[in-house]
């Protein structure tokens, strides 16, 4: 797996987000806190490993700590703005992530997935 951002001992909640290619899926890890000053580089690494073209594209949530209104958003912008042919799956399960995105009600706009697992493995 490559880190897209800056590797080491970060303090907690320091965004990080690192790549691994497993084809025909490409898997965004996401770790640390998703709020107004990170959401953009949540969004320009989805944007980034999109142009690629891969047929899936995972975004794995399951190791942040913190997602803000603006990181709901975020999501959505990812979903609208994905190319044609690239299918989304979202990996959120913990109470960080799967919680306010069910208590906005954006489980019913958002391809939700338990388990990396389960995301790589379809629909």
């Amino acid at each position: 797996m490559s880190e897209l951002t800056r590797p080491g001992a970060d303090p907690p909640g320091m965004l990080r987000i690192g790549r691994d290619d497993r084809p025909p899926a490409v898997v965004l890890t996401v770790r640390g806190d998703i709020d107004t000053v990170t959401a953009p580089q949540v969004t320009a690494a989805v944007a980034d490993a999109a142009a690629d073209g891969p047929p899936v594209l995972v975004l794995d949530l399951t190791e942040v700590e913190f997602l803000a209104s603006p990181g709901l958003t975020a999501l959505l912008i990812i979903r609208r703005d994905l190319p044609a042919g690239t299918a989304l799956r979202i990996v959120a399960a913990g109470r960080a992530t799967l919680r306010p995105i069910q208590l906005t009600g954006l489980q019913q706009s958002l391809p939700l997935y338990p388990t990396l697992g389960a995301a790589l493995a379809g629909p």
